[in-house]
């Protein structure tokens, strides 16, 4: 399931990349994003998972830097950084793919099979006018085959961003 959900998230970012030039919004500002939903929510040792990020609101041409960490009611933790695109349509809704780079702790939760996981997922958000946004988000986090055991996971929340550098 691990090559596949990766195989998905690059095809969605690939797709993303082709027609994002038309669809993007240079004025958003930086967002706080803040999540909470299911964690390993496909396989046996879910959990909640509570999520925080920032966003920023410049990057180098369709991608824009992001920071995060994610942590579970099973103390598991995981900080990264990464990036994304921001694909607005219609001035209201967003389709953001990512993907991210990070370290990984499994403290009492799923044991990933490497302390380097990769996380690659996209979430889909209405954009208000003031700038803030709800969506829902799904990713896949897994150490790509870095090491033997690789079972990888996925989550699936509930996200809310706030605009930091002014509303656009």
């Amino acid at each position: 399931m691990g090559r596949q959900a990766s195989f998905v998230a690059a095809a969605v970012v690939a797709a993303a990349v082709a027609i994002a030039p038309s669809c993007t919004r240079a004025d958003d500002p930086g967002l706080v994003a803040l999540g909470a939903g299911a964690f390993d929510f496909l396989h046996n040792n879910e959990a909640t998972e509570f999520r925080g990020e920032y966003r920023f609101a410049n990057g180098l041409y369709l991608l824009k830097p992001l920071l995060g960490v994610l942590a579970t009611t099973r103390s598991s933790v995981y900080a990264y950084g990464g990036v994304r695109i921001d694909w607005v349509i219609a001035d209201h809704y967003v389709i953001m793919p990512n993907a991210t780079v990070g370290y990984y702790s499994k403290g009492d939760g799923k044991d990933l099979g490497s302390p380097v996981e990769f996380k690659t997922g996209a979430e889909f958000a209405y954009r208000f006018d003031e700038g803030w946004r709800v969506g829902v988000a799904f990713d896949h986090i897994s150490n790509a085959g870095l090491t033997k055991r690789n079972p990888g996971t996925e989550s699936l929340l509930l996200m809310v961003s706030l605009p930091i550098n002014g509303a656009p």
